[in-house]
C-alpha cells in the first residue's frame, strides 16, 4: 500500500475527520479576530469577508459532521 492510499484512507477515517473538524475550528479563531479587528476599524469590506469565511467554516463543519456520522453508520459495531 503507497503512502497516498494511507494518506487517503485516513482522510475517510474517525481520527482524519475528528482532527479536520479541529483544524477547521481552530480556522476560525483567525475569522474572529479578522472580525474584530475590521469593526474596530470600521471597514466594511473586511468585515464582510469575515462573514463569508465564517459562514464557510461552518458549512465545512457541518460537512465534517455529516461525513462523522456516516461513517459511524458504517461501523458494524455501533449498531
Amino acid at each position: 500500500m503507497s503512502a497516498l492510499t494511507k494518506a487517503k484512507g485516513f482522510k475517510k477515517s474517525k481520527t482524519g475527520t475528528y482532527l479536520s473538524i479541529g483544524s477547521t475550528a481552530f480556522g476560525a479563531l483567525g475569522v474572529v479576530k479578522q472580525a474584530r479587528k475590521a469593526r474596530s476599524e470600521h471597514d466594511t469590506l473586511r468585515l464582510i469577508d469575515a462573514v463569508v469565511s465564517a459562514a464557510a467554516i461552518a458549512t465545512g463543519i457541518a460537512l465534517l459532521l455529516r461525513e462523522l456520522k456516516r461513517i459511524g453508520d458504517d461501523d458494524v459495531l455501533l449498531g
